[in-house]
């Protein structure tokens, strides 16, 4: 299988998991911002990730992408319900978390934004659903305050079970994309969450280019 991604993108971060958690190789393809044939060629629109099957074929959207690898091999670990307190907090915390991450997604280190075409094309993308990228910077410490509190509430619905389930598919690509913010601070089960997942899900985080 084949899997046609962004590297910053939370979305794709989905997708990636569920091969690193079940260990089933694959190839991993960097699409360019600002690159509309390629995507539009595959499934008839500009949207990531794509996943190249075993015959050709092409199926996009990221939890379609991780049930359909996760019911390739046993045991299923994408097949219960989300978490609905987790679920709810990701609603609340994904605004301010993507004003702090978006303007450092646009200046970052990623394949995806190779070319200063791509970066142009990238930011102004974002600046159309953002507004002003430069002026969201500006108010890192109020931002920083917000998310902070957002954090320790988190701390205390993480569940003990360390199980992965669906739940990991929604929570950590969010976190995962705050790591690219220099000064947050995690409380210990979060930093603790971060790391573990990570590491099952052979997904790198953002912290070595922080900003």
């Amino acid at each position: 299988m084949k899997l046609f991604t962004y590297e910053h993108c939370p979305f794709c971060v989905r997708a990636r998991m569920i091969f690193g958690l079940k260990n089933t190789p694959f190839e991993l393809a960097i699409i360019m911002e600002g690159d509309v044939e390629t995507p539009t060629r595959m499934v008839g629109r500009k949207v990531v990730p794509i996943l190249q099957k075993e015959d050709g074929s092409f199926m996009p959207e990221s939890m379609d992408i991780v049930h359909y690898v996760d019911s390739q091999k046993a045991p299923q670990i994408a097949n219960q319900p989300v978490d609905s307190a987790i679920e709810a907090w990701c609603k609340s915390a994904s605004g301010v978390v993507f004003k702090l991450a978006v303007p450092r997604f646009t200046e970052g280190e990623f394949a995806e934004l190779a070319t200063q075409s791509a970066r142009q094309a990238f930011r102004q993308r974002e600046e159309k659903a953002f507004g002003d990228l430069s002026a969201l910077l500006a108010e890192t410490p109020a931002l920083i305050r917000d998310v902070e509190q957002k954090l320790a509430e988190l701390e205390t619905l993480l569940p003990t079970d360390e199980t992965v389930s669906t739940t990991d598919f929604i929570l950590f690509p969010i976190l995962r994309s705050l790591t690219i913010v220099k000064g947050i601070h995690y409380g210990p089960r979060v930093s603790e969450y971060l790391h573990r997942v990570a590491a099952a899900a052979q997904i790198n985080l953002l912290t070595a280019q922080a900003r």
